[in-house]
């Protein structure tokens, strides 16, 4: 069972995908879900907000002891939480990845825009639509990170051993390749 962080952000769009790809899941409200779950996803939404309810709900420790077995996640705002540095002190930084990110690099809400990115996994590339909605941009790919999605030449996706964030929205296009490579190939 895969979980969904339910705390703040737009988690239905992962249920569905999740659906999609016959995995079943559950919503994450509090740290006793984790104990329910073998992978978790952490959403698009508001970065220091979810840092903020993360850290109140005590939920920031079970989500980075929970990491050292389970496979995590992030979509936008989530490969924020995931990085290990975004410049911004109200933001939680879980450093599950070995990334720095720059928040809302692409500018406010009205500069959202759809394009299609490039994924590789493994010997197979194939291109998919995603959205972009107050996006962050990956400014540094530490060592122990593997790109794995590109738009253009810039990087949009990262892994780090069974972790993957990406800095977009494939699941509000109804695309699972993000989510099957990250929760069934992991098992």
């Amino acid at each position: 069972m895969i979980g969904v962080l339910a705390l703040q952000g737009n988690f239905q769009s992962h249920l569905n995908i999740l659906e999609k790809i016959n995995l079943e899941s559950l919503l994450v409200k509090k740290s006793e879900d984790l104990n329910r779950v073998s992978g978790l996803i952490i959403p698009g939404g508001e970065s220091t907000t979810m840092s903020k309810l993360l850290v109140n709900s005590n939920l920031d420790k079970k989500v980075k002891e929970f990491s050292k077995k389970n496979p995590i996640l992030g979509t936008c705002a989530g490969a924020i939480i995931m990085s290990k540095n975004s410049s911004d002190k109200r933001v939680l930084n879980l450093g599950l990845l070995d990334m720095d990110i720059d928040r809302n690099a692409y500018g406010r809400q009205v500069f959202s825009f759809s394009d299609q990115i490039k994924i590789i996994d493994g010997e197979n590339k194939s291109n998919c639509e995603v959205l972009f909605i107050r996006a962050p941009k990956i400014i540094n790919v530490g060592n122990n990170c593997d790109v794995f999605a590109f738009r253009n030449d810039e990087v949009v996706g990262v892994k780090q051993g069974k972790h993957f964030a990406i800095t977009c929205h494939p699941e509000l296009m109804g695309n699972t390749k993000i989510h099957e490579m990250c929760f069934k190939k992991n098992r």
